[in-house]
C-alpha cells in the first residue's frame, strides 16, 4: 500500500494538468536472445523482408497521421522510412549477421541500441538526443515483424484499460509511432522515465494538447504504481500518486482556471499584436525543423523569427547538399505563405557540432570557431547554404540572419559572399527574390557596442539574449551551478539592449529578440519598454504573450 500523496518530479514537456490511473505500456519482448545460425544468408533475407515490411507500415502511419497531427508532424514517419534506408544503420545490421552468424533479431536489437547510445551521448545537443527515440522505434518495429512472422509473439504494443477512467500512460520513453496511436479521448497524459524535450514524441504530445512529464528516472517511475490514481502537472513537472483530497481539489481548480485562461487566449487568435496604446509588435516563433512548422502555424504565429538551420546539418551524416537544403527551405517558405521566415545561417560549434565537421577540440568552444567565423573560414560551405537560401526565396518571404557577429568586417565579408552567389545564380539563369532582408544576431557585447556602425549595413537586428547575457556576465550558461548568477535583467545587459535598439532605430531598421528572455512574461514588459519591435518565441507562448502585450502601455 503506497502512502497517500507520493510526489515525483520530472521535466515538464507538454503543458496542462491531467488526472487518471497509471497504465504502464506493455510491449512485445524487446531483448531478443542471441542465437548462432548455420545459414546467415537466410537471416539476411529475413531481415530484408522485415525491413521492407516496416517501410510499408510507416507509409500507412504517415497517411493516418496526416489528419491527426498535420503534414509537418506526420513527416517523421517519412524520416523513419529514410532511416530504414540509411546505409550506416542497414549495413551495420547486415555486417553483424554475416560476420558473427547471429539471428536477425539480435543483430537489429544490438545495432539499434548502439545507435541509440550514440545519440544519447551527444550531451548539450537536444536535437540529436531526441533522435534516440526514433532509432529505437524503427528497430523495435523491425523486430516485432520478425518475431510475429516467426511466431515468437502474437501481438504488438498494448496499454491496459481501466474501464471508464482516463489513463496516464507510463513507460521508459514513448516512440513516435506509439504516441500517434494514443487515443486522446482515453489517454489523459504521459509519463516517461527517460526521453528528450526535442523528441518527436514531445512534439506530438504538444500538438495533441496532452500533458506530459518526462525524465522521471527509472528509480522513480516504478512498476508498483501500476493502476494507481495520479495527477500530473505538465507545467512544473510534478506528479502526485494517490493524491489526497486537498491535492485533487487544488489541481481541479487549477485545471478549471487553465481551461478558462485558454478560452480567454483564444480571443487573441487570428489577430495582430498591439500594446494597449496601439503600438504594433511582431510576434514570431522559433523553429528548428520542418516538424516544427505545424506547431508554429497552430500557435497562430505571425511568422518565424528564428529558423535554426544548423539542425539540418546535425541530423545529417555528411554535409547536406545544396539540393537537400533547398528542398527544406522551400517547404518551410511555402508552408508559411506570405508570413516572414527568418533563417539563421549555420550556427555550428560550441554546444552543437557534428563529427564530419572535424572541429578541433577547444577549451572554450562557446567563444571559439563557430557560427559566422566557421562560415567565413569555409566559404564553399557558406556559399552552398546561401545558394540554397536564395533559390528558395522565390517561394516565400525570406529573411537571412547571420549569427555571432562581432565586427563590421564580418558583415562586409558576408555581404560580399552573398553578392557573389547572387551573381553566379544570375549568370546561371536561376532566379531569386529581390526582397530578402539581411540581418545579424546581436549576441556579443562587441556587436551591441558598435551597433551604430553595424546598423547601416543590414536590414534588422535580432538580439540573442542567451549568449548576450552569458558573455556580458562571464557566466557559462551550460554550467547549472552558475544559474544563480545569470540575471537577464542585469543593468549591463539591459543597457546593451537599449543601446542596440536606439542605434538601430536611428538607422531606420527594426530590432527583434529571439532569446529565452522573449518568452518570459515578466521580461516582455521591459523589452517592449526598451523599444523592441519583434519577439521570436517558442510557439506555445504566442497567444499568452499576445494577451500580455495587449495590457502594456
Amino acid at each position: 500500500m503506497l502512502k497517500e500523496n507520493t510526489v515525483l518530479r520530472g521535466t515538464p514537456a507538454s503543458q496542462g494538468i491531467a488526472f487518471g490511473r497509471i497504465s504502464f505500456l506493455k510491449r512485445a519482448p524487446s531483448c531478443p536472445v542471441k542465437k548462432l545460425v548455420d545459414n546467415p544468408e537466410a537471416e539476411l533475407e529475413r531481415f530484408e523482408k522485415a525491413r521492407i515490411h516496416a517501410i510499408s507500415q510507416l507509409g500507412t502511419l504517415y497517411e493516418v497521421s496526416l489528419e491527426k497531427l498535420g503534414e509537418q508532424n506526420a513527416v517523421v514517419f517519412q524520416i523513419h522510412q529514410m532511416m530504414l534506408e540509411d546505409p550506416d544503420y542497414v549495413n551495420s545490421i547486415r555486417k553483424l549477421i554475416k560476420e558473427e552468424k547471429v539471428n536477425a533479431e539480435y543483430a537489429v536489437d544490438t545495432v539499434g541500441h548502439r545507435f541509440e547510445q550514440q545519440f544519447k551521448s551527444m550531451v548539450g545537443n537536444d536535437y540529436m538526443q531526441g533522435r534516440a527515440a526514433d532509432v529505437v522505434d524503427i528497430s523495435r518495429r523491425i523486430n516485432e515483424i520478425l518475431m510475429m512472422h516467426s511466431g515468437q509473439i502474437k501481438h504488438r504494443t498494448i496499454a491496459l484499460d481501466y474501464g471508464d477512467d482516463p489513463v496516464i500512460v507510463a513507460t521508459d520513453d514513448l516512440a513516435p509511432s506509439e504516441t500517434v496511436q494514443l487515443d486522446p479521448h482515453k489517454v489523459s497524459g504521459i509519463l516517461t522515465s527517460g526521453g528528450s524535450n526535442r523528441s518527436h514524441t514531445v512534439i506530438f504530445a504538444r500538438t495533441l494538447a496532452m500533458p506530459a512529464v518526462i525524465c522521471l528516472g527509472e528509480d522513480k517511475l516504478l512498476k508498483k504504481y501500476e493502476g494507481h490514481y495520479a495527477v500530473i502537472d505538465g507545467r512544473t513537472g510534478f506528479v502526485f500518486i494517490d493524491p489526497d483530497q486537498a491535492t485533487v481539489h487544488e489541481y481541479s481548480e487549477r485545471k478549471h482556471t487553465d481551461d478558462a485562461q485558454r478560452a480567454h487566449l483564444e480571443l487573441f487568435r487570428g489577430k495582430h499584436t498591439f500594446t494597449r496604446g496601439g503600438h504594433p509588435i511582431k510576434l514570431y516563433a522559433n523553429a528548428g525543423s520542418l516538424a516544427d512548422i505545424e506547431l508554429v502555424k497552430a500557435a497562430d504565429s505571425e511568422g518565424i523569427g528564428l529558423f535554426r538551420s544548423e539542425y539540418i546539418y546535425l541530423q545529417s551524416q555528411d554535409f547536406p547538399t545544396e539540393e537537400e537544403q533547398y528542398d527544406i527551405y522551400s517547404k518551410v517558405l511555402k508552408e508559411m505563405g506570405e508570413r516572414k521566415v527568418i533563417i539563421r545561417t549555420l550556427d555550428i560549434g560550441a554546444d552543437k557540432t557534428a563529427d564530419y565537421f572535424m572541429l578541433k577540440p577547444e577549451n572554450n568552444p562557446a567563444m571559439g570557431m563557430r557560427a559566422i567565423r566557421l562560415c567565413l573560414n569555409n566559404p564553399k560551405l557558406f556559399k552552398t547554404q546561401l545558394r540554397a537560401l536564395l533559390r528558395a526565396s522565390v517561394h516565400g518571404n525570406l529573411g537571412i540572419m547571420l549569427p555571432m557577429i562581432s565586427s563590421v568586417d564580418e558583415v562586409k565579408k558576408s555581404r560580399a559572399i552573398l553578392d557573389e552567389v547572387k551573381q553566379e545564380l544570375t549568370a546561371g539563369g536561376q532566379s531569386y527574390s529581390d526582397n530578402i532582408e539581411l540581418g545579424i544576431m546581436v549576441e556579443t557585447p562587441a556587436a551591441a557596442l558598435i551597433s551604430d556602425e553595424l546598423a547601416p549595413l543590414v536590414d534588422f537586428f535580432s538580439i540573442g539574449t542567451n549568449d548576450l547575457t552569458q558573455f556580458t556576465l562571464a557566466c557559462d550558461r551550460q554550467n547549472a551551478d552558475l544559474n544563480p548568477f545569470v540575471n537577464p535583467l542585469h543593468h549591463a545587459v539591459l543597457r546593451l539592449i537599449e543601446m542596440t535598439v536606439k542605434n538601430a532605430h536611428a538607422a531606420g531598421i527594426w530590432v527583434g529578440v529571439c532569446g529565452e528572455m522573449a518568452s518570459e512574461e515578466h521580461f516582455v514588459a521591459k523589452l517592449v519598454q526598451l523599444g523592441v519591435d519583434e519577439l521570436s518565441v517558442v510557439p506555445s507562448s504566442i497567444l499568452r504573450l499576445r494577451a500580455k502585450i495587449s495590457t502594456l502601455g
